[in-house]
C-alpha cells in the first residue's frame, strides 16, 4: 500500500493531467478564461481536502468543476426558469465521462453571446452534451436530475441557440461582448481596437449618482477607465439593444446602452433611470423576433 507522501504525488500528477479538459469544460461553461481557471482551482482544493474514495477520478473532477461553473452562473444571474418536470428513466449507469468526452477547443464570440440567452441548467447541459459530448446519465448526475429531464434542458438549449440572428444584430452582440470580455481581462490593447477614436462616455444623473462618470471624451481615456473592470456587469438587452448591465441582488442597477457604429463602440451611456431599467433583460430571455 503506498504511503501518504507517495499517494498525495499521484493524485497530484492524476489530477495535472485532468486540469486541461476542466479548464476547457469550465471556459466553455462560463465563457471567461479567468474565472474558468479559479473553479479548477476551486476544484483541486475540493479534491485535496475530501476524504471520501473516490473510484473514478475523471468523473469525480467532472461533477465538481461543473457543479462550481453552475454555482458561478447563478451567481451571476438566478435561473428563474421553471424546473423541467421529473421523471424516472429505468436501467444504466453513468458512463465514465474520460471516454465519452469529445475535447473541443473554445466557443466563438458568436455562441458565447448566444449561451448568456441560456439558464445556467441549460447552459450547462447544452456544453457538456452538444461541445464536449457527454452521455445524459452524466448530465443528469451533475446537475442532481434525471436523465430525461438533462435531455430535456438540452434540448431546449439547441433550440434557443438555433433561433435566428440578423447578421447586423450579431455583429453589435460581438462588439459589446468583446469589449466587456476585454474589460473584465484586463486587455487594454483589445479596448483600444474596439473604441472609436473620438469615443464618448455619458451618464445620466441617477447612474452618476451610484458613482458612474459624468463624461468622458476619447478612446484612450474609455479604455483606461473600463481596463480591468466591469467585473459584475451582464449581458442584456436595453430594449432591442445589445448592452450591459450592473446587476446588483439579481436586480439591474445601471445599465450601460451601447452606440456601434462600423463595428467599434462609439458611445457608451451609464442609465439608471426607473424608465431605462424597466427595459433590461438578461439576454437569455430573449426570443426570435
Amino acid at each position: 500500500m503506498a504511503d501518504e507522501p507517495t499517494q498525495a504525488l499521484e493524485i497530484t500528477e492524476a489530477f495535472e493531467h485532468e486540469r486541461p479538459r476542466l479548464l476547457r469544460i469550465a471556459t466553455q461553461v462560463l465563457g471567461d478564461r479567468a474565472e474558468a481557471e479559479d473553479v479548477v482551482q476551486q476544484a483541486w482544493l475540493r479534491l485535496h481536502g475530501t476524504d471520501a474514495d473516490i473510484e473514478n477520478l475523471p468523473a469525480w473532477l467532472t461533477t465538481v468543476t461543473t457543479r462550481l461553473c453552475l454555482d458561478r452562473l447563478r451567481a451571476r444571474t438566478p435561473d428563474l426558469e421553471p424546473e423541467i418536470d421529473a421523471y424516472v428513466e429505468a436501467g444504466g449507469s453513468a458512463p465514465d465521462p474520460a471516454d465519452d468526452v469529445a475535447l473541443a477547443d473554445t466557443v466563438g464570440i458568436a455562441l458565447q453571446v448566444v449561451l448568456d440567452r441560456l439558464s445556467p441548467k441549460e447552459r450547462v447541459a447544452f456544453v457538456l452534451h452538444d461541445t464536449f459530448g457527454f452521455e445524459f446519465p452524466t448530465i443528469a448526475a451533475v446537475l442532481d436530475t434525471t436523465p430525461v429531464a438533462a435531455r430535456k434542458l438540452a434540448s431546449r438549449a439547441r433550440a434557443k441557440v438555433a433561433q435566428p440572428v440578423s447578421e447586423d444584430q450579431l455583429a453589435d452582440w460581438e462588439v459589446v461582448d468583446a469589449f466587456m470580455a476585454a474589460a473584465r481581462g484586463g486587455d487594454l490593447d483589445r479596448l483600444l481596437q474596439l473604441l472609436a477614436p473620438d469615443a464618448v462616455v455619458v451618464g445620466d444623473a441617477v447612474a452618476v449618482a451610484t458613482g458612474t462618470p459624468e463624461r468622458m471624451e476619447g478612446r484612450d481615456a474609455i479604455a483606461s477607465f473600463f481596463n480591468g473592470a466591469a467585473h459584475s456587469a451582464l449581458p442584456v438587452y436595453i430594449g432591442d439593444r445589445p448592452g450591459s448591465a450592473w446587476f446588483d441582488k439579481g436586480v439591474a442597477r445601471v445599465a450601460f446602452d451601447f452606440t456601434v457604429v462600423d463595428g467599434r463602440v462609439a458611445r457608451i451611456d451609464f442609465r439608471a433611470t426607473a424608465r431605462t431599467l424597466e427595459q433590461v433583460r438578461r439576454r437569455k430571455d430573449d426570443v426570435a423576433r
